[in-house]
């Protein structure tokens, strides 16, 4: 069933969508070589609380945590931990909060300190396919439009992986709403996009396969060669002419500039 929303119900979940942003945005002002992500998902779950929000991924179908910390080639859903994250590493962060009934669904790439032009390249591409998708969803188009967009992006003009075991989806009450909105297809085919339906869009992309396998926690999806992941996700209202996008990463750019641990060369 395909879930669309009133324009007050669209305003009452972008503050889910800005919140969760601001949750990503705090994590970003701590990361840095030296700390364990589990410490990064403690503070994150009281921030979440202390405004007043549930954090939707903690006992979810049994996740044990309230954000997805993903390192390397960990494409999504990885666990927090003693892991100590260190110079070079890629860090996804990749969180929901449930507040005033509805859900905000937000993922964000990191690079810690200096990394080759190849995986810089591959976070900036992988960014710029997520706004490629994104101008795709507007009324009247179709969920393969924006799969095309992000693909042709992403593999067919720089030959990286695009993950189609796991995709975007709907978001509203519920974390995973239809349709369903892979990175990946044809254009003029999927489901047809309706005003006011809200969508989770979230390329998922490797410089490697797009095959994966699944760790023995149940959760953490890697990809199969082991090549570096990269994760971006904006929570988006579909409408006519042009798209509206409900979450905020500028307040986690401005954040990610401030940090001195972060790759300033990503700029």
């Amino acid at each position: 069933m395909d879930l669309y929303k009133s324009d007050e119900e669209v305003e009452l979940q972008r503050e889910s969508c800005l919140l969760v942003s601001a949750t990503i945005t705090e994590v970003a002002k701590l990361l840095k070589p030296g700390i364990t992500t589990l410490s990064l998902d403690e503070m994150a779950e009281t921030f979440i609380r202390d405004n007043n929000a549930i954090p939707s991924c903690k006992g979810y179908h049994g996740f044990p945590y309230s954000l997805c910390i993903s390192v390397n080639e960990e494409v999504v859903h990885g666990f927090p931990g003693k892991r100590i994250l260190k110079d070079g590493d890629i860090v996804t962060i990749d969180t929901v909060i449930y507040k005033n009934g509805f859900h905000g669904d937000h993922a964000y790439t990191f690079i810690i300190g200096e990394t080759s032009k190849e995986i810089l390249d591959l976070v900036r591409i992988t960014k710029e396919s997520l706004y490629v998708g994104i101008q795709k969803a507007v009324t009247g188009n179709r969920t393969g439009d924006i799969g095309y967009a992000i693909e042709n992006y992403t593999a067919k003009q720089h030959g990286y992986g695009v993950i189609r075991d796991f995709v975007g989806h709907g978001v509203g009450r519920e974390m995973h709403e239809d349709p369903q909105v892979p990175n990946y297809g044809f254009r003029g085919k999927g489901k047809k996009l309706i005003q006011n339906m809200v969508l989770a869009i979230e390329p998922m992309i490797t410089l490697g396969s797009h095959k994966i396998d699944i760790l023995d926690d149940g959760w953490t999806v890697v990809s199969e060669d082991k090549s570096t992941a990269v994760h971006f996700e904006h929570n988006v209202c579909v409408k006519k002419g042009a798209p509206l996008i409900l979450s905020d990463y500028t307040i986690i750019e401005a954040a990610e500039k401030q940090n001195i641990n972060l790759n300033s060369s990503y700029y």
